[in-house]
C-alpha cells in the first residue's frame, strides 16, 4: 500500500471521553472492533485541524492562576497547548496511528511563541505526526502543532512521546540541556494538583488523579502533569522573557503528589537554562532552556 497524508478535522473538546477513546485500542477484545482496531495503514503524516477557538478570559485566568502566571490581557506562553492536547489524543486514537495511547510517555516538549496572543483572539490549530524515530529504549513520535490567528503563525510546539519496546543500543538520543542547581523558589504541590490541572486542561489521565488510579497503572501514587511543571517553570521566568521566545524541556523523573519542588535558573547568552528538582534531593524532574527569537 502506498503511504499517504491522512487529514481530519476536530470539533470536540478535551475530557475523560477523549482519553477513554484513546485508551480503547489497548484493551484486549475491544481493540478488534472496527473503528477502534489499529489498521496498520501506511502513511507519511497524520494531520488534524481544529477550527478557530476564541480564547475566553475565564479559561485563561483559571489556567494562569493554577500555573503561577499573572492574569493579563494576553495568554501565558504555554496556554495554546490546551488547544493542542485534544488533537494529540484524537490522532493517537485514530485507527491509522500504530501505537495505543496508553503507555506513551511525554519525554520532551518545545514551544515557540512568535508574538503575544491576546485574550479574545480566535486561534486555529493543526497538529501533524509522522513516522516514529528510533529511540534507545523503543521509538518516539513527534507531534508538531501550529497555531494561527487569521492565517498568521503565532505559536508552534513539538511534543515528543516515547513508546517503550525493543531496545536500540546503537541509537543515540541527543540532549544538550544544562542541569542547574536549585537557586530560586520552592513550590509546594498539593495532593489535588493533578485533578485541578485536569479540570483546566482536560487531561484526565488516571496517573494524575488519585493514588489508586495511579497504582493501577504502575505508579506508587499520582504524579503531576509534565506540562504543568513546564508551565510553572516558565511562570517563574515570565517577566524575564521577551515577547518572542522558545522554551525547550526534557521531562525526567515524575513528580509524585504531594511534594515540594525547587526551581533553579542560570542566564546564558540568549536566555536561561533552568531545572526543577525534588526539594532537598538531587532527583531531577525537568531540565530546560529558553531562547529569544
Amino acid at each position: 500500500m502506498a503511504s499517504a497524508q491522512i487529514q481530519r478535522s476536530f470539533s470536540g473538546k478535551a475530557g475523560p471521553g477523549l482519553l477513554l477513546k484513546a485508551a480503547l485500542p489497548a484493551i484486549p477484545g475491544v481493540n478488534t472492533i472496527p473503528g477502534i482496531k489499529k489498521t496498520g495503514a501506511a502513511y507519511d503524516e497524520l494531520s488534524i485541524t481544529r477550527e478557530p477557538v476564541v480564547l475566553e478570559r475565564d479559561a485563561v485566568a483559571a489556567y494562569a492562576e493554577l500555573c503561577g502566571f499573572p492574569i493579563k490581557d494576553t495568554v501565558p506562553l504555554p496556554y495554546p497547548h490546551m488547544l493542542a492536547f485534544p488533537l494529540h489524543m484524537a490522532l493517537m486514537s485514530s485507527p491509522e496511528f500504530p501505537s495505543p495511547a496508553m503507555g506513551m510517555v511525554h519525554i520532551e516538549n518545545s514551544i515557540s511563541g512568535y508574538r503575544p496572543i491576546s485574550v479574545g483572539e480566535a486561534v486555529a490549530v493543526t497538529t501533524t505526526v509522522g513516522q516514529p524515530e528510533p529511540h534507545p529504549v523503543g521509538k518516539a513520535y513527534r507531534f508538531l502543532t501550529v497555531a494561527t490567528v487569521g492565517g498568521e503563525v503565532v505559536w508552534e510546539s513539538t511534543s515528543t512521546y516515547l513508546v517503550r519496546g525493543r531496545r536500540n543500543p546503537d541509537v543515540v538520543w541527543p540532549s544538550d540541556f544544562a542541569e542547574v542547581n536549585p537557586s530560586g523558589p520552592v513550590f509546594p504541590l498539593k495532593t489535588d494538583l493533578g485533578r485541578r490541572y485536569a479540570k483546566v486542561a482536560g487531561d484526565y489521565n488516571p496517573i494524575h488523579l488519585f493514588p489508586l488510579s495511579a497504582k493501577a497503572l504502575g505508579f506508587k501514587r499520582q504524579i503531576a502533569h509534565g506540562m504543568w511543571t513546564k508551565a510553572r517553570c516558565i511562570a517563574a521566568l515570565e517577566n524575564r522573557l521577551p515577547d518572542a521566545a522558545r522554551v525547550d524541556v526534557a521531562f525526567k523523573k515524575p513528580v509524585f503528589l504531594p511534594s515540594s519542588v525547587a526551581f533553579g535558573s542560570l542566564k546564558h547568552l540568549d536566555g536561561y537554562d533552568f531545572s526543577l528538582h525534588k526539594r532537598g534531593s538531587d532527583t531531577l524532574h525537568l531540565v530546560g532552556r529558553t531562547t529569544a527569537l
